[in-house]
């Protein structure tokens, strides 16, 4: 039987992830805290993030505004799209 929380985000009980998706404090608290699928809703989130601001993932600097918006994202009332950001058709 799979692992369930009361998911932070969509504020039901749902299937959590199998393992902390992020190192330290942050990562544990999104394991304890956040389903499987608010988590994929973030990981979405992530990708238009990173293609609109066209981030690199090895910079440290958009890494650490990458974390900043997943904190906001699961656990602050949401991170913004970027300002013009047009999804496809």
């Amino acid at each position: 039987m799979a692992r369930t929380v009361k998911c932070v985000l969509l504020g039901e009980e749902l299937e959590g992830l199998e393992r902390p998706p992020w190192p330290g404090e942050l990562g544990q608290r999104i394991f304890a805290q956040v389903s499987r699928p608010a988590w994929q809703q973030w990981l979405q989130h992530q990708t238009t993030l990173i293609n609109e601001y066209r981030l690199s993932a090895i910079d440290p600097k958009a890494r650490k505004f990458l974390e900043a918006e997943m904190e906001k994202f699961l656990f602050g009332g949401g991170s913004e799209k970027p300002q013009g950001y047009q999804p496809e058709k």
